[in-house]
């Protein structure tokens, strides 16, 4: 017996669903948050005197920009474990498991190693012991995938 036939075999042969499209959407705008958040909204803390981030109302979040981020980032992995997307069936939910496995294995090993001197890394510099917490996110992603997997 199969589990869902929830699925119609046509979201199955189709690359581009709409849930597709908005994991894609949502990673995307996550890693955008992350890059605008970090070159532009930051501003520049370590210079003498600090200079301010604009736009004010993204700089005055702090590290809450790092939660919206990550989150969008997060967020949109998961939506992709659906079945009715690539990533969500067969070949797709393996390479998504151990993807977001290795990544979250890569992230807290670099914060380890280069944890003495963190200023040269961009965006683990600040994050702190928070880059842990981000490399354990992924790993839960990853366990989101494993789910699926048969």
């Amino acid at each position: 017996m199969s589990k869902s036939s929830a699925i119609t075999t046509e979201e199955k042969s189709t690359l581009f669903t709409v849930r597709f499209l908005i994991s894609l959407l949502l990673v995307v705008a996550g890693i955008a948050w992350l890059v605008f958040y970090y070159t532009q909204a930051r501003g520049n803390p370590l210079a003498f005197p600090p200079v301010e981030g604009s736009p004010k109302a993204v700089a005055d979040l702090g590290d809450w920009n790092y939660a919206i981020g990550f989150g969008l980032l997060m967020l949109g992995l998961i939506v992709s474990a659906h079945p009715s997307t690539p990533l969500g069936r067969g070949r797709g939910v393996v390479i998504g498991m151990l993807a977001c496995f290795l990544i979250g294995l890569l992230w807290i090993c670099t914060f380890y190693v280069f944890s003495d001197d963190l200023s040269s890394l961009w965006l683990f510099n600040d994050l702190g012991q928070w880059n842990l917490v981000v490399g354990i996110a992924f790993m839960a992603v990853g366990f989101s995938f494993a789910t699926k997997w048969e």
